[in-house]
């Protein structure tokens, strides 16, 4: 039998012909990071520039900036002038985080082409929400070049975010894991908190939920420093709540979010424990590290890689517990809760935040079980899906 080849066309890949027709003429903001890419790796500011469509009056980025310019998480960048075109080029995580009345001036629209992976606590979905926040305020409209999801639109996992546990890495209520594409997020976004802003996507061709990146024959750039490849999207949903501990999560090696660790753990020990667990799909295989920078920079680590062996039955979220879960009850004279700040927050637990609420901390504090801890979301993750989520999914 021979695979079918999917060939997916992206918003980018649309736009000159699904562009709206009220919109013609308009003068843009575009907000892109470096995987703002078409199938042909050609980037989204040339292809706007290029089009006559409207005009391109201003840049925006995000986290990690319009190019890359930051390699780490929470460093932030200042805005500057486009060296070829003299077009400003505005920073979302620095100074601001949400558009300035002052960078919207003279715009009518604001273009969002941004590769999201598909997990609450990545901020890019949140820069967009305090553009669609700022735009409503001021009288624009948005468009959205739709990408899909790399972990595919039908799974999600993950406890629901607390409303008091806001912060950019996560704004409104989302489960970590959320399935969608940032199209579909935008407008569930407009409905549930800004009704009345005029919200246009740009929609995917050829892409089914049940798709991972690689089913798409897109090419794969890095939307973020440390994010290397599809598979590390696939593991990040889990392995980004160590951001919040002491653990390292491998940024500083080449198999960030993949390998994890810190200089007191004994690989065999934690992978033996780790194995108690059955958790599906998923083999961990024990190692030393050394970070080149980050937690733990310089020093001999021991800890494991994740190696995905049935990505269809992996949880990524319930096996990120699990690790937290194995090192804390292993070694508990260690301090494995890192202190704010963490992404602009300076009061709650960088943990918290990330997971949404207090209680998965709690729980692992408990020693409740792994099972006990994952019932306990399922209620908020089944709600959301029926009475929310289903009503934005735009494709099959």
């Amino acid at each position: 039998m021979v695979r079918q080849h999917h060939i997916v066309k992206i918003g980018l890949d649309r736009l000159q012909g699904s562009w709206p027709r009220g919109l013609n003429d308009a003068n843009i903001g575009l907000l892109v990071h470096p995987a703002s890419v078409n199938s042909r790796l050609e980037h989204a500011s040339s292809i706007c520039l290029r089009l006559k469509k409207f005009r391109v009056r201003a840049f925006f980025g995000p986290q990690h900036g319009i190019r890359g310019e930051t390699q780490d998480n929470m460093i932030e960048w200042s805005g500057f002038r486009d060296r070829t075109t003299g077009i400003p080029v505005y920073s979302l995580y620095g100074a601001v985080r949400k558009p300035a009345a002052a960078m919207l001036k003279g715009l009518d629209v604001m273009v969002i082409d941004l590769q999201d992976v598909g997990a609450r606590y990545y901020t890019f979905i949140w820069t967009m929400a305090l553009v669609m926040e700022a735009c409503i305020k001021a009288g624009k409209a948005v468009v959205v070049l739709d990408r899909p999801n790399p972990i595919n639109g039908l799974q999600i996992e993950g406890p629901m975010l607390d409303p008091g546990f806001r912060s950019f890495v996560g704004l409104y209520p989302l489960p970590v894991r959320h399935g969608m594409t940032i199209g579909e997020i935008a407008l569930y976004l407009r409905d549930s908190f800004f009704p009345g802003l005029q919200l246009h996507i740009i929609r995917l061709k050829g892409w089914s939920r049940s798709m991972w990146f690689e089913d798409t024959k897109l090419p794969w750039v890095l939307p973020s420093p440390n994010m290397p490849t599809p598979e590390t999207a696939l593991v990040y949903p889990g392995m980004c709540l160590l951001e919040g501990t002491t653990i390292s999560e491998g940024r500083g090696t080449t198999r960030p979010f993949e390998i994890f660790g810190a200089p007191y753990i004994d690989p065999d020990r934690l992978v033996e424990r780790l194995g108690s667990f059955k958790l599906p799909g998923l083999v961990f295989r024990p190692l030393s590290f050394i970070p080149t920078f980050q937690k733990h920079g310089n020093t001999l680590c021991g800890g494991a890689q994740l190696h995905v062996t049935d990505r269809k039955k992996f949880k990524p979220f319930l096996s990120g517990v699990a690790i937290i879960k194995a090192i804390h009850d292993l070694y508990p004279g260690q301090r494995l809760w890192k202190e704010p700040p963490y992404e602009y927050e300076e009061r709650l637990l960088p943990f918290d935040i990330l997971a949404g609420d207090d209680r998965l901390r709690k729980d692992i504090e408990a020693g409740r079980s792994l099972r006990d801890t994952e019932a306990a979301w399922k209620d908020g993750l089944t709600e959301f899906n029926k009475k929310v989520r289903k009503n934005y999914l735009l494709y099959p």
